[in-house]
């Protein structure tokens, strides 16, 4: 699994940075949530839980899944300004984290 930045945009209203990623998969099933997160935390240097995935699209046929991610400067950053439901896909919910 191949992980790329395509776009990083500094957002200090809501303390986070959102970033646009591509994720190359060949002979492999499309990477899990999880997977991505701790892959984008190691490459742009945070911590795995205050990465949030916020969306992720794999194009029928092809290895290749592009994404867009949230990288807060806290948790408690993300848990204020996250919706519950973004929360609970990247196991962040109940205010721990589920690890």
């Amino acid at each position: 699994m191949k992980i790329e930045i395509e776009g990083k945009k500094k957002n200090p209203l809501l303390e986070r940075t959102e970033v646009s990623f591509s994720v190359e998969h060949e002979r492999a099933s499309t990477p899990t949530r999880d997977e991505i997160r701790t892959q984008l935390a190691g490459t742009l240097g945070v911590k795995k839980d205050t990465v949030i995935i916020d969306r992720m699209n794999t194009e029928f046929g092809r290895q290749l899944t592009k994404g867009y991610a949230k990288v807060y400067d806290s948790v408690e950053s993300a848990k204020k300004f996250e919706k519950e439901y973004l929360l609970a896909r990247n196991k962040l919910e109940g205010g721990e984290s589920q690890e």
